[in-house]
């Protein structure tokens, strides 16, 4: 029994490490241009990074799940201060592994006013480095603030507190105007 619970407890101790490397090789940090990607939207439209890139500031979030609590509080959150954003040039996007069907209900049910963009084979969490967590297995929290040139210029990660990821957010882009 003691070398099952060993042999199991290193199996889980590597796979987490192995998670953690392969996130930190691709981590977007602070100063990288944004990656190229092209997802479905909420309305089954495709959504090209590079039709914005050089136009306006973006706000990027990646949330875990459609309709959880803590991603309607973020996705509510950023609802309610979306016309701050507008009034500042800003396009909030929000980005979930889950499917165009999906972010459309969970645009209807809250009354989203901003791009929700359906990352179903996980790629562009992949290409931004996106961490997981619990012993990764849920996809993480992590917003991404990118300037009109495409560069990175902020990245905010906490799992804990969806509410700060707008306050933050709003924060630097007030600085950077």
């Amino acid at each position: 029994m003691k070398k099952v619970f060993v042999i199991l407890l290193v199996s889980v101790l590597s796979i987490f490490t192995f998670n953690k490397v392969m996130s930190q090789t691709n981590k977007l940090k602070v100063g990288d241009k944004v990656p190229d990607f092209v997802l479905k939207d909420q309305n089954n439209v495709d959504f090209n990074i590079d039709n914005f890139r050089g136009k306006q500031v973006l706000v990027i979030y990646f949330y875990p799940k459609d309709d959880t609590p803590g991603c309607t509080t973020e996705a509510c959150s950023f609802r309610d201060e979306f016309e701050i954003f507008t009034d500042l040039h800003v396009k909030v996007i929000g980005v979930s592994s889950d499917n165009v069907a999906s972010h459309k209900k969970f645009e209807e049910k809250y009354n989203l006013p901003f791009t929700l963009l359906a990352d179903t084979d996980k790629k562009v969490q992949k290409l931004f480095g996106v961490p997981k967590s619990f012993l990764g297995l849920v996809p993480g929290r992590v917003t991404y603030i990118i300037n009109k040139e495409g560069v990175v210029v902020h990245i905010f990660n906490s799992m804990t507190d969806a509410k700060k990821h707008i306050t933050k957010s709003l924060s630097i882009i007030k600085k950077m105007n």
